[in-house]
Protein backbone atom coordinates (compact mmCIF):
# COMPACT_ATOMS: atom_id res chain seq x y z
CA UNK A 1 0.00 0.00 0.00
CA UNK A 2 1.68 3.45 -1.25
CA UNK A 3 1.84 6.16 1.50
CA UNK A 4 -0.63 8.90 1.41
CA UNK A 5 -0.63 12.42 2.93
CA UNK A 6 0.42 15.61 1.73
CA UNK A 7 3.87 15.71 -0.01
CA UNK A 8 5.77 18.44 0.77
CA UNK A 9 9.10 19.34 -1.07
CA UNK A 10 12.51 19.35 0.17
CA UNK A 11 14.16 22.81 0.97
CA UNK A 12 16.86 21.51 -1.43
CA UNK A 13 16.56 22.76 -5.17
CA UNK A 14 18.29 19.90 -6.56
CA UNK A 15 16.34 17.54 -4.43
CA UNK A 16 13.15 18.85 -5.38
CA UNK A 17 13.99 19.18 -9.25
CA UNK A 18 15.42 15.69 -9.38
CA UNK A 19 12.56 13.90 -7.80
CA UNK A 20 10.16 15.42 -9.71
CA UNK A 21 12.17 14.62 -13.07
CA UNK A 22 12.24 11.56 -11.99
CA UNK A 23 8.52 10.37 -11.17
CA UNK A 24 7.31 13.03 -14.14
CA UNK A 25 9.41 10.03 -16.28
CA UNK A 26 7.84 7.06 -13.68
CA UNK A 27 12.05 6.54 -13.11
CA UNK A 28 13.21 6.39 -16.59
CA UNK A 29 15.19 9.99 -16.54
CA UNK A 30 16.96 11.42 -13.09
CA UNK A 31 18.21 8.07 -12.14
CA UNK A 32 21.89 8.80 -11.20
CA UNK A 33 23.17 11.01 -8.56
CA UNK A 34 23.87 14.62 -10.16
CA UNK A 35 26.64 14.40 -12.66
CA UNK A 36 27.64 10.65 -12.94
CA UNK A 37 26.75 7.75 -13.28
CA UNK A 38 25.77 6.43 -10.39
CA UNK A 39 22.50 5.08 -9.65
CA UNK A 40 19.57 6.40 -6.98
CA UNK A 41 16.44 5.20 -5.91
CA UNK A 42 14.17 7.48 -4.66
CA UNK A 43 12.26 6.83 -1.37
CA UNK A 44 9.33 8.26 0.47
CA UNK A 45 8.81 8.87 3.87
CA UNK A 46 6.35 10.15 6.56
CA UNK A 47 7.76 13.58 8.48
CA UNK A 48 8.92 12.10 12.29
CA UNK A 49 6.99 15.29 13.39
CA UNK A 50 4.61 16.68 10.35
CA UNK A 51 3.73 13.92 9.34
CA UNK A 52 4.11 14.91 5.41
CA UNK A 53 5.55 13.46 2.89
CA UNK A 54 9.47 13.71 2.21
CA UNK A 55 10.99 12.45 -0.87
CA UNK A 56 14.84 11.67 -1.28
CA UNK A 57 17.01 10.09 -4.07
CA UNK A 58 19.44 7.48 -2.15
CA UNK A 59 21.91 5.68 -3.85
CA UNK A 60 21.00 2.48 -5.05
CA UNK A 61 21.67 -0.07 -3.20
CA UNK A 62 20.31 -3.36 -3.63
CA UNK A 63 20.57 -7.31 -2.52
CA UNK A 64 17.85 -9.94 -2.85
CA UNK A 65 14.96 -7.84 -3.61
CA UNK A 66 16.55 -6.03 -0.24
CA UNK A 67 17.24 -2.35 -0.19
CA UNK A 68 19.86 -0.32 1.80
CA UNK A 69 19.40 3.16 3.12
CA UNK A 70 22.44 4.88 4.06
CA UNK A 71 22.66 7.96 6.42
CA UNK A 72 25.54 9.01 5.49
CA UNK A 73 25.10 12.77 5.23
CA UNK A 74 28.08 13.11 3.21
CA UNK A 75 30.34 12.30 6.20
CA UNK A 76 28.70 14.95 8.21
CA UNK A 77 28.75 14.98 12.12
CA UNK A 78 24.58 14.33 12.15
CA UNK A 79 22.27 12.44 10.38
CA UNK A 80 20.73 13.18 7.35
CA UNK A 81 16.71 14.50 8.15
CA UNK A 82 15.32 11.30 7.16
CA UNK A 83 16.78 9.59 9.58
CA UNK A 84 14.42 10.36 12.24
CA UNK A 85 11.42 10.03 9.84
CA UNK A 86 12.55 5.99 9.29
CA UNK A 87 13.03 5.90 12.82
CA UNK A 88 9.44 7.48 13.43
CA UNK A 89 7.77 5.89 11.02
CA UNK A 90 9.58 2.99 9.53
CA UNK A 91 7.26 1.93 6.47
CA UNK A 92 8.17 3.94 3.71
CA UNK A 93 8.01 3.82 -0.43
CA UNK A 94 10.77 3.23 -2.72
CA UNK A 95 10.83 3.52 -6.26
CA UNK A 96 13.49 2.17 -8.61
CA UNK A 97 13.22 2.79 -12.26
CA UNK A 98 9.07 2.07 -12.75
CA UNK A 99 9.02 -0.20 -10.07
CA UNK A 100 7.46 0.92 -6.53
CA UNK A 101 6.75 -0.63 -3.34
CA UNK A 102 6.63 -0.73 0.18
CA UNK A 103 8.98 -1.37 2.80
CA UNK A 104 9.62 -1.70 6.20
CA UNK A 105 13.13 0.23 7.44
CA UNK A 106 15.05 -1.65 9.99
CA UNK A 107 17.91 -0.19 11.32
CA UNK A 108 20.71 -2.58 11.02
CA UNK A 109 23.42 -3.44 13.94
CA UNK A 110 26.18 -5.73 14.57
CA UNK A 111 27.22 -8.44 11.81
CA UNK A 112 24.58 -7.79 9.88
CA UNK A 113 25.58 -4.34 9.74
CA UNK A 114 28.99 -5.35 8.63
CA UNK A 115 27.73 -7.29 5.98
CA UNK A 116 25.28 -4.39 4.48
CA UNK A 117 28.34 -1.79 5.09
CA UNK A 118 30.51 -4.33 3.34
CA UNK A 119 28.07 -4.46 0.00
CA UNK A 120 27.29 -0.38 0.55
CA UNK A 121 31.21 0.30 0.11
CA UNK A 122 31.56 -2.32 -2.50
CA UNK A 123 28.44 -0.89 -4.20
CA UNK A 124 29.90 3.00 -3.94
CA UNK A 125 33.22 3.45 -2.84
CA UNK A 126 32.50 7.07 -1.78
CA UNK A 127 31.04 5.76 1.60
CA UNK A 128 34.17 4.63 2.53
CA UNK A 129 35.41 8.17 2.36
CA UNK A 130 32.54 9.50 4.28
CA UNK A 131 32.85 7.10 7.15
CA UNK A 132 36.36 8.40 7.61
CA UNK A 133 35.47 12.06 7.91
CA UNK A 134 32.73 11.58 10.91
CA UNK A 135 33.52 10.23 13.92
CA UNK A 136 30.04 8.67 14.20
CA UNK A 137 28.76 5.08 12.96
CA UNK A 138 26.53 5.78 9.49
CA UNK A 139 23.42 4.26 10.29
CA UNK A 140 21.89 1.85 7.81
CA UNK A 141 18.54 1.08 7.29
CA UNK A 142 17.70 -2.37 5.31
CA UNK A 143 14.16 -1.99 3.51
CA UNK A 144 12.40 -5.31 3.15
CA UNK A 145 9.11 -4.95 0.97
CA UNK A 146 5.59 -5.57 2.47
Amino acid sequence: MALEGTYVPSNAQWVRDQVAEYEASNGTRATTLPGTDDKVVVITSRGAKSGNLRKNPVMRVERDGKYLAVASYGGGPKNPSWYANFVAHPEVDLQDGPEKHTYRARLLSGEERADWWEHAVATWATYGDYQQKTEREIPLFLLERV
